[in-house]
């Protein structure tokens, strides 16, 4: 299985890049479809040397839309054709979780390979509801034979070759989860901390989901901006943080305080008063 996966993925790669000026020795396994995924946690290292996966992560946090179609790619083996051809796609009740009509839209049934083509994307419909921030759920996702197709791995081998991230050893190439959640970690770049006795200090204090969309929506920032000091250096950081404080001042005389979920103050590292993880703010008279 493994040397016919190796000469599929040959025959697309030389398929691609040298094209139709040399003669190409003709496919003899059977023409099927597969869910061709790769991905990496890391952006630096090469997409070719990524490997294949029978999930993807569907972070809303990251994507920061109420709705996505979410794109999943499948691949075909055996020769290419000159007309349409058909695979149908179905959720697969045995690894799902997520609810029709709530996590997702009813899915497209029939797709099309065109006429010359090696791929397609099917796209799933998902959406951002309150619950995901809390439980994450799976949408499992199957490839159906059809008389133009039959499945191409139902027992899939890691190519040793793609290796540069998370290996799964065997899947069935037929089956593809799609893990949804709008759970908001602390980001890579975040400069600040809690010192003793509860008392936030740095430059943001400690991290909430609220602070995060309270910076989001007043600044027009993004979770993404804060992934790497390439796009949240220091100086930017710190013209964030004074920023911030100054909106938060501003709320406060006002007398439309923010207020983080156990009631204290919101803080940033120049307001002029000091907050404690769980005492809430008390207003004067």
């Amino acid at each position: 299985m493994k040397n016919l996966l190796r000469f599929t993925l040959f025959l697309l790669a030389t398929t691609v890049f040298i094209g139709c000026e040399k003669e190409i020795m003709p496919y003899q396994g059977k023409e099927g479809v597969y869910f061709s995924v790769r991905h990496n946690n890391s952006s630096t290292i090469l997409e070719s040397l990524w490997p294949y996966q029978p999930y993807s992560n569907v972070d809303f946090v990251r994507i920061g839309t109420e709705e996505i179609e979410f794109p999943v790619k499948v691949m075909i083996t055996g020769p290419v054709k000159d007309y349409d051809r058909t695979f149908r796609l179905a959720v697969n009740a045995d690894s799902t979780t997520a609810v029709d009509g709530q996590h997702y839209e009813p899915i497209q049934e029939e797709w099309t390979i065109p006429s010359g083509a090696v791929s397609t994307l099917v796209k799933v419909r998902l959406k951002r509801t309150p619950d995901l921030e809390e439980n994450p759920v799976t949408l499992g996702l199957r490839l159906i034979p059809t008389r133009d197709f039959e499945l191409s791995f139902p027992e899939w081998d890691a190519i040793p070759e793609f290796n540069s991230g998370i290996v799964i050893p065997e899947f069935d190439a037929g089956l593809h989860s799609l893990r949804i959640n709008d759970i908001m970690i602390q980001p890579a770049v975040w400069s600040g901390s809690l010192q003793s006795g509860n008392r936030e200090s740095g430059l943001f204090g400690v991290f909430t989901r609220k602070k995060m969309e309270f910076l989001m929506e007043n600044l027009g920032l993004t979770y993404e901006d804060f992934a790497s000091t390439e796009t949240m250096p220091m100086v930017r950081q710190m013209l964030i943080s004074s920023d911030g404080a100054a909106i938060l001042i501003k709320r406060l005389n006002e007398k439309n305080p923010v207020l983080e979920d156990d009631g204290r103050l919101m803080w940033m590292g120049s307001v002029p008063w000091t907050s404690y993880l769980g005492v809430p703010y008390v207003p004067g008279p």
